[in-house]
């Protein structure tokens, strides 16, 4: 078969791509080993939002009191929430399938793997090999949960995100190895259902890519709840020869051991680069990722790769923007290269946090003279009464030229919040429009407002 464009790998990135490929026009076929959505939809992003929002609805039944409201003692029913999370991803996976076949995309399933002359070969599962050739060849492949010497994942005792998905029991300890994204929305859950969790951190901060203000509030607000955490320390080893896991600890103080059910490494992903042909068919890596220019092109003609195989943040948003602008332009199209500075990050536990821009510390770095406002969410009516003070918002601008160079928020639903960022910094917005845009009241969003109205000295609520 011969198309204009192959994807390998349906992911956000993938998925995306062929869809947008379609709709220009181009013959498209997409190439999956495993389930259409890939890990997003089937075992990341998605059911994990699954999981925690059963986990705010159980923290809500808990503390109804606080809100008037007298119940029964809530009881967990930990198989029906991973069933429901389950669920939801199926329901995805099949959406994405729906979008297939409106959009006339042909799915092969399998592995594929790139070679020579723009063709992929693809074996099935029942060890089948097929070939397709294509003018444009798109590599999406994604990439898994990163393995550390010291924590081996053995799928039972040692875990990585897709195990954690899907445990058959809930245990009563938990270990989380790393404090990014992953390992404090599993953090947040496991605490809420009743999990007594210990999160280890070898950077001086958790989710050590925020703004020092953010990852301080985090903690304290996660030491409020009952979990515990470990920063500047490390796992040096996991001893799982009996009942549970012994997990010695490297710490400032020496070692410490923990006793706990049940390990997960969440130190991050890695590329699935090994056995996609990349050496066959000659196309350039660098640092366990593909090399690419502002439009996806590999070194190796009507070769591309996105997503999380290449350089910029692996976050399931970037892969789907850059599989856009990559068959934008293969289609003919003169699409504006990714601004990688302007990317919103979002970690959902509670609280949650979002980010786009420079961190304070970045800013600084940079050369910029600053104003820097902040409003705490302990002074908004609507964060009072939604019985959500925990937070607040940063805005940080540039002095001289009032560019809004970066906002980092915390709390109750500030993920919903930081697209109005995202899209002030693409419209190049000044700390003087932001402060002047009337926000609603009462809002969490009118935060945004009074931390500008904080940066320039007039703040009204504090």
């Amino acid at each position: 078969m011969n198309y204009d464009v192959i994807i390998i790998g349906s992911g956000p990135g993938g998925y995306v791509a062929a869809i947008r490929a379609s709709q220009l026009g181009l013959k498209t076929a997409i190439v999956e080993r495993e389930s259409l959505g890939g890990i997003c939809l089937n075992w990341g992003c998605i059911p994990t939002k699954a999981l925690l929002k059963s986990a705010q609805v159980f923290e809500y039944i808990n503390h109804a009191a606080e809100y008037g409201i007298k119940t029964a003692e809530a009881e967990a029913d930990f198989a029906a929430v991973i069933k429901r999370s389950r669920g939801v991803a199926e329901g995805m996976s099949k959406g994405v399938q729906f979008l297939m076949k409106k959009n006339k995309i042909d799915v092969v399933m399998g592995t594929g793997k790139v070679k020579p002359g723009n063709k992929v070969e693809v074996k099935g599962a029942d060890g089948s090999t097929s070939e397709l050739t294509a003018k444009n060849i798109i590599l999406a492949t994604g990439g898994r949960s990163k393995e550390l010497p010291s924590v081996k994942q053995d799928g039972k005792k040692i875990i990585g995100y897709r195990q954690a998905m899907v445990l058959p029991e809930m245990p009563k300890s938990m270990v989380i190895v790393g404090s990014g994204a992953i390992g404090v929305e599993f953090a947040y859950f496991y605490a809420t259902m009743g999990t007594k969790v210990t999160v280890v951190e070898f950077m001086d901060n958790i989710v050590p890519v925020e703004d020092e203000d953010v990852s301080k509030q985090l903690l304290r607000s996660f030491k409020k709840v009952g979990i515990e955490v470990m920063t500047s320390s490390s796992v040096e080893s996991v001893d799982t020869t009996g009942a549970g896991c012994k997990v010695q600890v490297k710490t400032a103080a020496g070692i410490q051991t923990i006793e706990c059910d049940i390990v997960l490494s969440a130190a991050g992903v890695v590329a699935n680069l090994e056995n996609i042909g990349l050496e066959e068919t000659g196309i350039k890596t660098e640092k366990g990722k593909v090399v690419v220019d502002e439009f996806y092109n590999t070194s190796v003609k009507g070769y591309y790769a996105i997503g999380d195989i290449v350089g910029g943040q692996a976050l399931a948003h970037v892969a789907s923007a850059e599989g856009i602008i990559c068959v934008e332009k293969i289609a003919g199209q003169s699409p504006e290269p990714l601004d990688y500075n302007n990317i919103p990050g979002c970690t959902y536990c509670s609280p949650e946090i979002a980010s786009v821009g420079y961190t304070e510390k970045a800013a600084k770095a940079a050369g910029y003279e600053l104003k820097i406002g902040k409003f705490p969410f302990s002074a908004s009516g609507k964060a009072s009464a939604a019985g959500a003070k925990d937070g607040f918002i940063k805005m940080i601008y540039d002095a001289k030229y009032g560019e809004l160079l970066g906002a980092h928020m915390i709390g109750a639903n500030v993920t919903e919040l930081i697209a109005e960022i995202v899209v002030a910094r693409k419209l190049e917005t000044t700390g003087h429009e932001m402060l002047k845009a009337v926000h609603p009241h009462p809002t969490m969003s009118e935060a945004i407002m009074e931390a500008t109205a904080d940066a320039y000295g007039e703040v009204i609520h504090l």
